[in-house]
């Protein structure tokens, strides 16, 4: 009979288990994960009731299991997961290096969400962390009489301080004392210099901790962060792991033949499966499953698994594409695993109307209380309207319901639910002149809605990088896939659905045809030439022995070991590297992956840089021992029809139609069915819609033809779910802009700190859709694409124009963020149809000082490069000389230079340019979709949406204004260090919803740099707005409808046009935000500042902002060592830092006792040290060194910030708020940046009350 084989995927809600006989005959078997009152492990269950049906045992459920009838277990679990989301881990302590004990607190100092005032980051994974006095820095050549050591990439490193022993030990014995077993090790530079983390990791030993997680073990690779924070999730949950594997094993006779599913769509032994590899341990079989059952060798496949609370896409063409960092339940982890994106919406995701749109989720009914349909209370769902429309039938399923546990489904309650909610749509749209929905209309369209969110992903997978959607087959599973895969499908432009016979169990289906992996990897650091091949190669064939010894090959499955090479290749002075793999043994050259890389750089970037060295970050091998599991083919079909078994009426697009339900079961290969069908299992329904056609194929699986194209409505009215729909595409146009954006450029800003944004404009200029990227861009763009098109005129703008503009005058905000506009025209039309426009960042214009925003500026001029108006591209041709010649003019005015870098900055401008023909492909197709007249009807009623929405919000704020106050007129001040008042008077219509933001009152233009252009404070307001509406709503023109802002001329707010005007954009936008939330009392004074630092010669420029506290609010504290309202950019890696620029990272850490006191704490601000290594040029430009970070309702205003210069012999220089210096070497800057303020009164005896 043969032994049996086991696949288990190990859910968070169900097991699902795949058994293989020999003769390739399977079957399949679906637990619940928990149900502790019939058993203790659901994999362990399910395997021990099929050798009982299969093979006759009598197996007790106490007794062991025996493994003879066991060929090989192979299994996916969402442990490791679920741990890390429910933070369920093990204890763990963290050892750093001295001066970072905050570090992984920090990250890289963005906030997730920049409309949250309430700023939620989960929290650490470590319970204490201890700092450990040693330190490796990279030698410059210039370090006298220190020990150096070669790093394993070739780099002399110098010992500046040896770890101190004695220290060690000591913080050991605490954290042992105080019960914890597990510490994770994190020093920098360890990743190619290991030396004192080893010996960390054997004194941790010696001290009998249990589990210890050194980082350059876990991932060797370049920066400190994210390499730290992977070792946290690996101390984390590696422990838990061990215990599973131990009690799993513990249920058989003896240890059976089991591997483990790794996030790199692996598998691996028990005894190498960790933690940092296990995040995506279910979710990775599903693309495995996608990649052996859905990809023919020539058409690419999308993987779309709908669950419950979310659905995971991915793409297959032929190889798996791996990403190397990715973020899981708030944590960045480093480490290769598949590229799986995901969407907050599945079965459970919760229906809402919100001022005449649809809204689906991200919130969850979750499997608890779940929705309506499930009878415990829940709140509407997916599933309920699925319901509803007779897609589902309660027949069909279990009774499981209800609090008991033995009720049907409940369609009469999601009925009634749905009703309630349709009451509400139609007050809303009746009065506002709408046609009402009925019930079923309402039901389709939050599915419609739900559909397009689950695009989004898939369009970010296939057309953000060059792919064309409708050139895939859609492999669809999941326990929800089924019912939605046609009208993904259609709304995609796919034409061909694969649903596999295991659709509802894909997961563990692709875990048995998994391959078994094992890597090994190092960084590296050289540049790919002949000097250093030799090195690339013995490194290469040293890797792969290394991987080959750690793959266990499994006597069942004597495939050969194949052996995978990789690089992971960047061009010199960027920072995307991509990981490289080329067919290559040893003895080849290193030709071919250069060659691989040139081609995927340019695919992907559009782009290549001939003139640069090509940098291996690091190197990587992978072995692979390819699977030989065998299935089964169906039996062909004697005719070609299979009887339906019922015929229900459920509702479409078209009306409610007879549809026959069919089950899977009885089609044999060849059977044929025409939608509308149900076809259905007992672990999933597969919903076949009106023209499509479904055809069972030999292997089992079903596949789905669409025929003909949606017939979209044509009409032009209002809609409230075409509204969402709109809402959905205009936004993810701007979103796939800026992942070219992002993709294309080369520069540090753009890339890696994604100081940029991109949005949609109307033909008018008005704004569209703006991708949340960074606030103080916000809105602001519209000023400059209003002002082409008056300067310009109709006449003035051409097919094949592109428009470049920084200048105030122009809409600028200050002059290193350079917009680039592009005219949007459909078909034969003379004039543009729509506009596409991005700003971003540029390291340097020229200018006083390297990085282009002198502190110390009066003038304008002095400031770089300024555009008006310029055509970058005329009429199809770049225009290269002109555009040189004026990015070379600030070198005539005096103490200027040119432009420092116009390679680079030209790079730049073309990525620019890249992104903004990719949205012209995506308008197009829009209007092409749906026409133009609908296209244009909807950008406008999209912008009402938004004025309705402020309105609202005005309306509410103005009765509780007047009933705290008796009036609706809202009043503050604020001040900048220089004494400069920013005064705010609003008054608020509550009958219309509409206000007046009048500045009269603030300070005249100032003689330096924080003079702010309009546009800025427009940026300023629509941003605060957004927070204060406190939920999503469209970012466009709309929002400003209702509100008239006043600016006194000649302010600093309404600047001169040869006014500096560099700080008012990254200083004074802080300050109208600070004085606009303190006018409403949302929120006491975050950090106020961007903590502005700039360094550099005529070789090199570096360029960062700094976070610091937090606001707190009525109900919250502020966070800490974060950045606030008008910026968001990450700052740089300290090794990355370190190793790109002349300077040492000495200190960042937190300010501790600099927020605010109060019932609710300001955020603590920033310490950060910088030692400079080179004589070079300082700029700072801060706030909030003088005036304090306010405060609300009787709390404690934040500590004030300082910047101080400590020279190489000791003195310490307080340098003010703004300042350019020369640094020599062994000189150091010292930044502490602000905290926020306080919330509510605290009572002297540490109790705390709400004022």
């Amino acid at each position: 009979m043969g032994r049996l084989g086991f696949s288990v995927d190990r859910g968070g809600t169900f097991t699902d288990v795949c058994v293989f006989r020999e003769d390739g005959s399977n079957r399949v078997l679906k637990l619940l994960s928990e149900d502790p009152a019939n058993y203790r492990d659901a994999p362990t269950e399910a395997i021990r009731r099929v050798l009982q049906e299969e093979r006759g045992l009598s197996i007790p459920k106490a007794s062991p299991i025996p493994i003879d009838e066991i060929a090989w277990i192979r299994m996916g679990t969402t442990v490791a997961t679920n741990a890390l989301l429910e933070r369920k881990g093990e204890r763990i302590a963290l050892l750093i290096t001295k001066g970072f004990r905050d570090l992984l607190y920090i990250g890289n100092q963005t906030r997730p969400d920049i409309f949250a005032l309430d700023i939620r980051i989960p929290d650490v994974l470590y319970e204490e962390v201890y700092e450990v006095d040693e330190r490796v820095i990279i030698d410059d050549g210039m370090e006298k009489g220190k020990e150096i050591e070669l790093a394993t990439n070739g780099k002399r490193m110098v010992i500046e301080r040896s770890m101190d022993v004695n220290g060690v030990r000591h913080s050991l014995k605490r954290i042992k004392g105080n019960g914890i077993d597990a510490v994770v090790v994190l020093l920098l530079h360890s990743h190619i210099l290991p030396g004192h983390e080893l010996e960390v990791g054997k004194l941790a030993r010696e001290a009998g901790i249990t589990h210890v997680s050194l980082s350059h073990q876990i991932i060797p690779m370049i920066k400190a962060v994210p390499r730290g924070l992977t070792a946290c999730v690996d101390g984390y949950l590696t422990p838990k792991i061990k215990d599973y594997i131990a009690g799993f094993t513990s249920a058989f006779v003896s240890p059976p033949p089991v591997q483990f599913m790794q996030s790199d769509g692996g598998l691996c032994d028990v005894g190498r499966f960790i933690g940092s590899r296990a995040i995506l341990s279910g979710p990775a079989g599903g693309v495995v499953g996608v990649a052996r059952t859905a990809f023919d060798g020539k058409k690419p496949a999308i993987g779309f698994d709908m669950g419950g609370t979310s659905t995971d896409v991915c793409r297959y063409a032929g190889t798996f594409e791996h990403v190397m960092q990715s973020t899981t339940a708030g944590v960045i982890i480093q480490i290769p695993q598949l590229e799986i994106k995901t969407v907050a919406a599945g079965g459970g995701s919760r229906l809402f109307f919100n001022e005449g749109r649809f809204v689906v989720g991200p919130e969850s009914a979750g499997a608890h209380p779940g929705p309506v349909c499930y009878r415990k209370g829940g709140p509407l769902a997916i599933t309920d309207a699925n319901l509803v429309l007779g897609r589902i039938k309660p027949e069909l399923f279990p009774n499981i319901f209800g609090e008991s546990a033995d009720m049907p489904l409940d369609k009469e309650g999601a009925v009634i639910a749905i009703e309630k909610l349709t009451r509400e749509i139609n007050e809303y749209e009746v009065a506002r002149g709408n046609d009402p929905l009925t019930v079923e209309q309402v039901a389709l369209g939050f599915l419609r809605v739900a559909n397009e969110e689950m695009c989004r992903p898939i369009r970010a997978l296939t057309q953000a990088k060059g792919y064309d959607t409708k050139a895939h087959v859609l492999c669809c599973f999941g326990g929800a896939g089924g019912q939605h895969a046609c009208a993904v499908a259609r709304a995609l432009g796919i034409e061909e659905v694969l649903v596999h016979r295991f659709s509802g169990v894909l997961s563990a289906y692709g875990i048995a045809l998994a391959d078994s992996v094992a890597e090994a990897q190092e960084s590296s650091g050289l540049t790919v030439n002949d000097v250093n091949f030799h090195d690339l190669s013995t490194r290469l064939v040293a890797l792969s022995k290394t991987a080959r010894d750690k793959l266990t090959v499994n006597e069942n499955e004597e495939g050969r070991i194949d052996i995978e090479y990789f690089l992971h290749l960047r061009y010199a002075r960027t920072d995307c590297a991509m990981m490289i793999s080329a067919h290559w043994k040893e003895g080849d050259s290193l030709t071919q992956f250069i060659h691989n890389f040139t081609i995927s750089y340019e695919r992907l970037f559009g782009f290549t840089l001939p003139d640069r060295d090509v940098i291996a970050d690091d190197v990587r091998v992978r072995a692979v021992q390819r699977s030989t599991v065998v299935t089964s083919d169906l039996p062909p079909a004697t005719g070609h029809k299979c009887a339906p078994f019922k015929k229900e009426r459920c509702y479409f697009d078209e009306g409610y139609l007879d549809t026959d339900l069919y089950r899977i079961e009885d089609m044999l290969a060849g059977h044929t069915v025409e939608g509308p069908a149900i076809l259905v299992d007992k672990n999933s329904t597969l919903l076949i819609e009106p023209n499509c056609l479904a055809t069972a194929l030999a292997d089992g699986n079903i596949k789905i033809v669409l025929k003909g194209k949606s017939s979209e409505e044509s009409s032009t009215k209002v809609d409230p779910i075409r509204l969402s729909i709109f809402s959905n595409r205009f936004m993810s146009l701007a979103e796939q802009m800026g992942q070219v954006l992002q993709r294309t450029s080369i520069s540090t800003n753009i890339k890696e700190r994604l100081d940029f944004s991109c949005a949609i404009f109307g033909p008018a200029g008005g704004l569209v859709a703006n991708a949340p990227h960074i606030p103080v861009h916000l809105g602001g763009m519209q000023y400059a694409v209003k002002f082409q098109i008056e300067h310009l005129g109709g006449d003035g703008i051409n097919r094949g124009d592109v428009i470049l503009s920084n200048h105030p005058r122009a809409g600028g905000s200050h002059l290193p963020d350079f917009t680039v506009i592009t005219p949007v025209f459909f078909r034969d039309q003379s004039l543009p149809v729509f506009f596409v426009a991005n700003r971003g960042h540029h390291a340097d214009i020229g200018g006083l000082v390297p990085g282009s925003l002198p502190p110390n500026a009066t003038h304008i001029e002095q400031e770089g490069a300024a555009f008006i108006s310029f055509k970058v591209v005329d009429k199809g041709v770049f225009q290269e000389e002109p555009l040189i010649a004026q990015l070379e003019a600030p070198g005539k005015v005096k103490d200027c230079s040119p432009t420092r870098n116009i390679p680079d900055v030209i790079a730049d401008l073309k990525a620019q340019i890249a992104a903004n023909k990719k949205g012209i492909e995506l308008v197009v197709d829009l209007m092409e979709e749906y026409g133009e007249d609908v296209v244009i009807a909807y950008m406008q009623h999209i912008m009402k949406a938004a004025e309705e929405s402020v309105r609202a919000l005005l309306k509410k704020v103005g009765a509780e204004t007047r009933a705290r106050t008796g009036s609706t007129v809202l009043k503050a001040i604020d001040r900048l260090d220089d004494g400069t008042p920013i005064v705010l008077t609003v008054s608020i219509d509550e009958e219309q919803g509409a206000a007046v933001f009048d500045f009269t009152g603030t300070g005249a233009e100032c003689l330096n740099c924080c003079n702010t252009p309009r546009a800025v404070t427009m940026s300023a307001v629509i941003y605060c707005i957004r927070c204060l509406v406190g939920r999503e709503i469209p970012l466009n023109e709309g929002c400003l409808v209702p509100i008239q802002i006043v600016i006194p001329p000649h302010s600093i707010l309404s600047p001169s046009e040869t006014a500096a005007v560099g700080g008012g954009n990254i200083q004074t936008s802080q300050r109208i935000c600070d004085v606009v939330f303190k006018a409403f009392a949302a929120v006491s004074g975050g950090q106020g500042d961007m903590n502005n630092v700039m360094f550099g010669d005529s070789t090199m420029g570096y360029y960062e902002t700094i976070g610091g506290g937090a606001g707190a609010g009525k109900g919250f504290h502020g966070r800490s060592g974060v950045h606030v309202h008008m910026t968001n950019t990450a700052i740089t890696d300290p090794e990355i830092l370190e190793d790109r620029y002349p300077v040492i990272l000495r200190e960042f850490s937190l300010r501790e006792g600099s927020g605010g006191r109060g019932k609710w704490k300001g955020g603590e601000g920033l310490v950060r040290k910088l030692e400079f290594r080179r004589p070079l040029s300082l700029s700072l430009l801060t706030e909030r060194r003088a005036l304090a970070p306010y405060s609300l309702g009787g709390g404690e205003e934040g500590h004030r910030g300082r910047n101080h210069l400590i020279r190489a012999n000791g003195t310490t220089i307080n340098v003010g708020s703004k300042c350019t210096v020369n640094v020599a070497r062994g000189d150091a800057l010292e930044l502490l940046t602000p905290g926020g303020g306080g919330y509510g009164k605290e009572e002297r005896n540490g109790d705390s009350m709400e004022m």
